[in-house]
């Protein structure tokens, strides 16, 4: 029995899993330099205050080791992964050497390395610009380090 409905409860979280990662705009799943971050900003405000969440915004790249050492890290530990799009709207911006998106980092903080977090509003007010070298502990990205700080920069009801 306990064998039977731990194996239903992995199959319902991972599925689960599978579902959030198809239903998420396509802005908070890939970098892709054909993209327009103004128009994407938009669309992530637009659902942000529609769902009471404040915008994540992960610059970086597909050139980016360190933004797919995220991804992985996010990757294999789906808890924290449904937690952050739970609580905040990813937009994903893309800067490399073929599109460096000037225009759009032009108004932002400067970027420290890649992958780089800032954390805006609802309203388009940007409260945070965070370096992801603090997320590591060891050389690696620590749970408790995202734990704390999603459980820092979400709206709070």
């Amino acid at each position: 029995m306990n064998k039977f409905f731990l194996s239903f409860l992995l199959f319902f979280i991972v599925t689960i899993n599978c579902y959030a990662k198809e239903s998420l705009p396509i802005y908070s799943k890939v970098f892709d330099d054909k993209r327009d971050p103004f128009k994407d900003a938009v669309a992530a405000i637009e659902l942000a205050k529609s769902s009471n969440r404040n915008v994540l915004i992960e610059i970086g790249g597909n050139w980016c080791t360190w933004c797919h050492k995220m991804d992985a890290f996010l990757a294999k530990n789906p808890d924290i992964y449904q937690t952050l799009h739970e609580e905040f709207v990813l937009l994903k911006i893309s800067v490399s050497d073929s599109n460096e998106n000037a225009e759009f980092m032009k108004g932002l903080p400067p970027v420290l390395g890649y992958p780089h977090m800032y954390v805006s509003t609802s309203a388009g007010k940007m409260i945070l610009s965070k370096d992801t070298a603090e997320f590591l502990e060891s050389g690696e990205y620590s749970r408790e380090q995202w734990l704390a700080f999603i459980n820092k920069w979400k709206v709070k009801a």
